[in-house]
């Protein structure tokens, strides 16, 4: 191992590398390393044609810097020739390039990018995993492909025992760019001061494989021998150079007051760890409060980002929280996930794992329930939350967590998009529609297949202001509807389609619509 600085680790980066770089959010990315690659093509022009593959999605939006952070600093005309990647929305200079076909690019569910970093390591064949069947990853469909110039196949369907599956080939990797807390003086690498581990191990093993390079950006170099095993992520044999960049920069997404919280060392006053108050009663409360309705004691729970992380704050308010735990896909387990920007971390987390093996658990079915947003949906109930005109969000881990969660609840407002909604005596008013409908005949892309949730056995309920949907072998079923609103003018008039109903669907539980406490019990 060799210390060196961020200019001189990046002047290592050749023409045509395939570069890897880790995080979550604005978490674990090493900040400094990636401005520094920036700078160097802006100055000289160099590297170029490099392909950028990445998991999670890293960056932070509103952009509050001139050139943006993470891999944003990546989205440069040149610099890239390919992007694979598992979610865009945090890195909007990308997804400039991509919509304007200057790079190709490919979207892989978040959870099968962290287990081909695994399977390169092992330089197996490739990634099997059932995982996209059916949705816009699926060869037969887009193929994971992102724009027009993206025409390379990256998977294909093979039949195993009988089933069909998506198979990845491997990916030999060059060059990384990783974050760690410590480096001994033999190169070991410890991570206790981070508040994830992502899969900067596999990375490592990965490239190393290969016979590529793997550069580490650390807050400082200590004595050989001095670390606690129990904490080295990444151990001497796999580190080539290490870059020292002090806190509190090195930990730049966070004030030096909240490191020891959000990293797991310093434990928080149980009152401090759990959700505030939500606003006063209005259409995201009501949703919320439904879907709390669907926790159960002793579950594993997955809130997606929006409107789904108001359930925890209202199982907070109904003193709830601690009966069941919550987990986030980059590897936090139990505590209180944390809402953008610091989304991935956890305040009080009691675990923290690999995000390669929260995808094992949460692709074998180990979530019992998910609740995640409501953007598009059809007849058969697909879903839409990765592609909307020009916006390329990607699908995050969203594919891997609704493909597999025993229970899945989509919560969001009915229609979109200059809503406003009243709760006026126990009763929903529609104050003015939105204009954006989301239950419509042809979504723009399969982001979730509601055939293949059929298939598999999964409750699937849609969760709005004025009605509860749920998705049945024929389609979708209108189950439940809002007091005060009327089925033909404020549901079915506003749809696509006509969903099923039968009989007369159910009154939603009064106490979601008026103040105070709804005394929840799961």
């Amino acid at each position: 191992m060799k210390v060196v600085s961020p200019e001189d680790a990046v002047s290592l980066i050749k023409d045509n590398m395939t570069v890897v770089t880790e995080g979550f959010n604005r978490t674990v990315h090493p900040e400094v390393l990636s401005r520094a690659l920036e700078d160097r093509f802006l100055n000289s022009g160099s590297p170029k044609n490099l392909t950028l593959v990445y998991s999670g999605g890293m960056g932070e939006l509103p952009v509050t810097d001139g050139h943006g952070w993470a891999v944003n600093h990546y989205a440069k005309e040149g610099l890239l020739k390919k992007v694979i990647c598992g979610h865009l929305a945090l890195a909007p200079d990308l997804g400039k390039l991509v919509f304007s076909n200057k790079i190709e690019a490919y979207n892989i569910p978040q959870g099968t990018i962290a287990h081909m970093f695994r399977d390169s390591a092992a330089r197996k064949a490739g990634t099997i995993t059932r995982v996209g069947l059916g949705t816009f990853v699926d060869p037969r469909q887009e193929g994971c492909r992102l724009n027009a110039v993206s025409t390379a196949p990256v998977n294909e369907v093979v039949v195993l025992g009988g089933e069909e599956n998506l198979f990845y080939p491997r990916i030999d990797f060059d060059f990384c760019m990783l974050r760690g807390t410590y480096a001994d003086e033999k190169g070991n690498i410890s991570m206790e001061r981070e508040c994830l581990v992502v899969d900067n191990l596999a990375v490592a093993q990965a490239v190393h494989r290969n016979g590529g390079t793997v550069v580490v950006q650390v807050s400082k170099v200590v004595r050989a021998g001095s670390l606690n095993p129990h904490n080295v992520i990444i151990p001497s044999i796999l580190v080539d150079y290490v870059v020292v960049v002090p806190e509190p920069q090195n930990m730049w997404e966070l004030p030096q007051a909240d490191i020891d919280v959000f990293c797991g060392q310093v434990r928080v006053p149980d009152e401090a760890a759990v959700p505030q108050a939500v606003s006063p009663l209005n259409e995201r409360k009501v949703i919320a409060r439904r879907a709390a309705f669907e926790l159960a004691k002793g579950a594993a729970v997955n809130l997606g980002t929006g409107m789904p992380e108001l359930v925890a704050t209202i199982a907070a308010e109904e003193g709830v929280f601690n009966d069941f735990s919550l987990t986030v896909e980059a590897g936090a387990v139990g505590g209180l996930p944390q809402p953008r920007p610091m989304f991935g971390s956890s305040i009080n987390v009691e675990c923290i794992v690999t995000q390669s093996q929260q995808f094992d658990f949460y692709d074998g079915g180990g979530l019992d329930l998910a609740f995640l947003g409501l953007a598009e949906t059809d007849p058969i109930g697909n879903i839409n939350v990765s592609k909307m005109g020009t916006k390329i969000p990607g699908a995050g881990g969203f594919i891997n967590i609704a493909s597999n969660a025993r229970k899945l609840f989509f919560c969001g407002t009915f229609t979109g998009k200059g809503l406003k909604v009243a709760i006026r005596d126990g009763q929903v008013v529609i104050e003015q529609e939105g204009s954006i409908r989301k239950f419509l005949n042809k979504i723009e892309q399969i982001t979730y297949s509601g055939k293949m949730a059929m298939e598999q056995g999964q409750t699937v309920l849609f969760i709005t202001e004025r009605a509860v949907f749920e998705l049945k072998s024929d389609g979708i079923h209108l189950i439940e509807v809002a007091p005060g609103i009327s089925v033909e003018k404020d549901i079915l008039a506003h749809m696509d389609f006509a969903p099923i109903i039968d009989g007369a669907p159910r009154v939603m539980d009064a106490r979601i619509f008026q103040p105070g406490l709804m005394n929840l019990t799961l």
